[in-house]
């Protein structure tokens, strides 16, 4: 009987890991779009220079438009044929032969733009890793200046200039009461046949020295636009337009309407996925599979 995901090591293929970072500011996000520069459509050009065929690019999490990342993970499957071939003759890893052409290639792509991705790491992935399914969780980042403080302009790429003063203690308490397993409609752009129901398992603000605030949100998936909508209501609360509690009151009544806003994406950084250990990557990856199949079927990000 055929298993409906057979592995690649089933079709006689070699998983590899990309660690990716970006600067996400002149891209119309990861995804591939007709016309537009994304960064999945820059690596997958990169990679057909020197493969001489499309390979898609499996990631960790879809990010919008003008979103950053350090930490994305992407996974690319080549044949043994390819893989080996990377070496071209030299004792030399093909994983380090792969990250020197696509970085190479991607200058040629970029051309300007030279140096805004940089694949950081390349890996042959362990059995049952999937960039997308095995992973535990997605954690993301974003920079706020606030009020009259002190604004850096060499920052100003990745840094939101909010110009009234913003209650951290406020903006915690009110996210303390959104942690743990939720429907996050309140908070996401849903789309056809796709879940809201997120876990969500850390969302902290941080004043730093500087006096900028660091928001820390981790989740095991984020709905579409889920951090910015969560961002956009917390400096609601953070200004004292709403009470403490009020973005939980709208998590239960998955209320949308005119004060569902967006932050800005700019400030918005893709900081780190985890995954369990190699034992357990196929367990994952079927599990998170089981829970997402009507989400595949719309091509929703997780």
């Amino acid at each position: 009987m055929q298993t409906p995901h057979p592995s690649p090591e089933e079709l006689g293929l070699v998983r590899v890991r990309l660690d990716i970072a970006y600067d996400g500011g002149p891209f119309s996000g990861w995804a591939v779009q007709p016309g537009r520069l994304t960064v999945q459509g820059a690596l997958e050009e990169s990679l057909a220079m020197f493969l001489r065929r499309t390979a898609r690019l499996t990631v960790a999490g879809r990010t919008d438009a003008g979103v950053h990342a350090r930490g994305q993970v992407a996974h690319v499957d080549l044949t043994r044929e390819e893989w080996e071939g990377l070496k071209a003759g030299h004792a030399v890893d093909p994983s380090l032969a792969l990250q020197r052409r696509i970085n190479g290639a991607l200058g040629r792509v970029l051309g300007d733009l030279t140096g805004v991705v940089q694949v950081l790491g390349v890996s042959a992935a362990p059995p049952g890793f999937d960039a997308r399914f095995s992973a535990l969780w997605r954690r993301y980042s974003y920079r706020i200046a606030d009020g009259s403080k002190a604004r850096d302009p060499l920052q100003r790429a990745q840094t939101l200039w909010f110009n009234e003063d913003l209650d951290v203690d406020r903006m915690n308490a009110g996210a303390a009461e959104l942690l743990g397993l939720g429907d996050f409609r309140a908070f996401a752009k849903p789309r056809e046949r796709t879940t809201t129901i997120r876990t969500l398992q850390h969302f902290d603000f941080t004043r730093l020295t500087d006096g900028v605030i660091n928001i820390n949100i981790q989740a095991d998936a984020f709905c579409h636009n889920m951090v910015r909508a969560l961002t956009g209501a917390a400096l609601r609360v953070g200004t004292g337009m709403e009470g403490p509690h009020w973005m939980r009151e709208r998590q239960l009544a998955g209320v949308r309407d005119a004060k569902s806003v967006l932050a800005g994406a700019h400030p918005l950084v893709f900081e780190e996925v985890s995954y369990p250990h190699a034992d357990d990557l196929r367990e994952r990856a079927s599990l998170t599979r089981a829970r997402r199949v009507p989400a595949v079927a719309a091509g929703a990000p997780l």
